[in-house]
């Protein structure tokens, strides 16, 4: 049974209780929120996406679910029409599994293909080694060999230096490759250099996963479908994220090979993100896919994170050290204004030691944002 969710960008009314239909009324008077303390606490920044609000139309999409009774844990209509939406942007032969948070996507993911004596091959950038607080090795079991790289990228190259040991049991075995696109450096993997190493990992019995918690904003700088940088790629095992790019919460864990995915109900339920009441992020994911709005929220992302950019080239003190190629700008600035830009703008350092700092804009950001920013910066040297 499929069931097609609506939603309008009209601001979402609470309905009066039906003391016809058995509910008891309540009369119960509700603080209405200090809007002062709300202007004031949540100045705007530059620190992470996650710091940004819900869109719209997402909230709206959560509400048109919110009536009557469904079946809980997934077995509902709405949660079947989300996963064939994914099935219609990344093939019929995936399976697909929602979860809450992108560590969580990534963690169940690599767990489930690989046994406790495995490596995971990443770049010492990578989310699962720098963000996650060691999970991935606690509940995989899992050791992650980590790469150094200039840009976040991995190349065959790079991983070979980790691909020794095979048979010998006093070694633990690599299985996976694990890249993330784009980077935790924004920059971006093109489809033939995502292609390379899922063939090379291929050839030596091993998976490539791919930790896409901005994968929206690499599609549309790409100006590619998902599909062609995942399975025309031979990725394996995607962590797809939205929380990021407009959504309230919610991940998936994408399975490329079906065979990977049995048992993972298990190991979701097992992992502790198994949502009782998950037709609220299938409806996120109805609205988020079906309707464009990932294209929408990161095309506006990207284009705040170049216009930052832009914007910045005419400021001699301060030295972009990436390529803005999504919605991350990276550059090195005078120590001394750090913390007094910070207190206008939140942000976050990236290397203390280079003085280098992390600039991300999000689906909200404004060019008054931008302008307002770069100018207190320029006050500031």
């Amino acid at each position: 049974m499929a069931v097609g969710i609506t939603f309008t960008n009209h601001s979402i009314q609470p309905k009066a209780i039906n003391p016809a239909r058995g509910r008891q009324a309540i009369n119960q008077s509700v603080s209405q929120p200090n809007i002062s303390l709300i202007m004031t606490t949540n100045k705007r920044g530059f620190a992470s996406d996650n710091n940004s609000g819900v869109h719209p139309n997402i909230l709206n999409a959560m509400a048109s679910v919110n009536g009557g009774h469904t079946i809980a844990y997934g077995d509902d209509p709405y949660t079947e029409e989300a996963i064939k939406l994914f099935r219609k942007e990344f093939g019929e032969h995936v399976e697909v599994f929602f979860v809450f948070i992108g560590s969580a996507a990534n963690v169940l993911g690599i767990k489930a293909a690989t046994q406790p004596y495995n490596a995971v091959i990443c770049a010492e950038t990578a989310h699962i080694n720098v963000d996650e607080c060691g999970a991935p090795e606690r509940f995989s079991g899992c050791k992650l060999l980590t790469v150094p790289t200039p840009d976040g990228k991995l190349t065959v190259d790079l991983v070979k230096k980790h691909m020794h040991g095979f048979g010998f049991q006093h070694h633990s075995q690599p299985k996976i490759i694990s890249i993330s696109q784009p980077t935790e450096l924004g920059t971006l993997y093109t489809p033939d250099e995502v292609k390379t190493l899922a063939d090379y990992a291929h050839e030596h019995n091993m998976y490539l996963h791919m930790d896409g918690a901005r994968i929206a904003n690499a599609a549309v700088a790409l100006g590619m479908s998902f599909r062609q940088f995942t399975t025309d790629a031979g990725v394996d095992i995607l962590s797809f994220g939205g929380t990021k790019n407009g959504m309230m919460y919610g991940e998936a864990v994408v399975f490329f090979r079906p065979e990977l995915a049995e048992g993972f109900m298990y190991t979701r339920k097992q992992g502790l993100q198994l949502a009782s009441k998950m037709r609220y992020i299938s409806a996120q994911f109805s609205a988020y896919i079906q309707y464009n709005q990932w294209r929408q929220t990161a095309e506006h992302a990207n284009k705040m994170a170049k216009l930052l950019a832009s914007e910045l080239k005419s400021v001699p003190q301060v030295t972009i050290t990436q390529s803005v190629d999504v919605n991350g700008v990276f550059a090195i600035i005078p120590k001394e204004i750090i913390e007094k830009l910070q207190q206008e703008y939140f942000f976050y350092v990236w290397d203390e030691e280079r003085s280098e700092v992390r600039w991300m804009t999000s689906w909200d950001t404004t060019e008054d944002d931008i302008k307002g920013f770069v100018s207190t910066l320029k006050s500031l040297l």
